[in-house]
C-alpha cells in the first residue's frame, strides 16, 4: 500500500513518519515536500487560485505514481485539499485535521485547539462541527524556535501555551509539527492531547482496509 504524504511544513515528515512506524509499518511512504507553500501563506496572508493549482499540481504528479490514498500535512490549506478531492474522489485524500477532529468531537463539547502557525487558527475551526466550543491559542514563538533547531524550546513553548486551555474536555494539536509537544501539553493540562498525525494514520488505515 503505497500512500503519498504532501507537505507545506519542513518539519511535518518525521512525525507522521513516526506514526506511520508505530501504527501502520507496512504502509510505503512517499514524501513530496513545498515548503514555499507555507511561506507564501503567511506573506499573502489568504489563499488564492493560483495556491490551490500548486496543490493540484502536486497531487497530480502523485497520482501518477501509483498511490493508493493522499495525505496532506498542511493544516493552513483546507480549501486547496478540498479541490484535490474533488478531482481524485476515486481514492482517500485526507486533509490533516479531518481524523483529529472527528475524534476531538467525540471527547467533548469544549475542545482547547493549539497552533504555532497563526494562519491555521483562521482556516481550521470552521471544520469542526455545530455543538463544540472552540478555545484557540498560538503557542507564540514555537516554530521559530523549531525552525532553528531547538526542538525541546518548541515543546516547551507549547506547553506553556496549553495552560490556558486546561479548563478544556481535550486539547487539539493543529499541527503536525507540533506532535511532539503531546506529552509535555498532557502534562502541563492534565487534559487527553489529540495529535493530527495520530488520527490521521488511524483513519487511512481502515479506510484502505475496509
Amino acid at each position: 500500500m503505497r500512500i503519498a504524504l504532501i507537505h507545506a511544513l519542513r518539519h511535518s515528515p518525521p512525525p507522521i513518519e513516526a506514526a506511520f512506524a508505530r501504527l501502520w509499518p507496512e504502509a510505503r511512504l512517499m514524501n513530496l515536500l513545498d515548503d514555499s507553500l507555507s511561506a507564501d501563506l503567511a506573506r499573502d496572508g489568504a489563499l488564492t487560485p493560483v495556491m490551490t493549482e500548486r496543490f493540484l499540481a502536486l497531487a497530480r504528479y502523485a497520482v501518477g505514481t501509483g498511490v493508493q490514498g493522499i495525505l496532506f500535512t498542511c493544516s493552513a490549506f483546507g480549501p486547496c485539499i478540498e479541490a484535490v478531492q474533488r478531482e481524485f474522489a476515486d481514492i482517500p485524500v485526507l486533509k490533516p485535521n479531518e481524523a483529529m477532529i472527528e475524534e476531538a468531537a467525540a471527547a467533548g463539547t469544549r475542545i482547547g485547539l493549539l497552533a504555532s502557525f497563526a494562519p491555521t487558527l483562521q482556516s481550521m475551526p470552521p471544520e469542526f462541527p455545530g455543538g463544540i466550543t472552540l478555545e484557540t491559542r498560538v503557542a507564540e514563538g514555537a516554530l521559530e524556535a523549531l525552525n532553528r533547531g531547538d526542538g525541546a524550546g518548541h515543546d516547551r513553548l507549547a506547553a506553556e501555551a496549553a495552560r490556558a486551555l486546561a479548563g478544556c474536555d481535550a486539547i487539539a494539536l493543529a499541527q503536525f509539527s507540533l506532535a511532539s509537544a503531546a506529552p509535555l501539553v498532557a502534562e502541563a493540562t492534565g487534559r487527553p492531547v489529540l495529535t493530527t498525525p495520530d488520527s490521521a494514520v488511524r483513519k487511512l488505515r481502515g479506510l484502505l482496509r475496509a
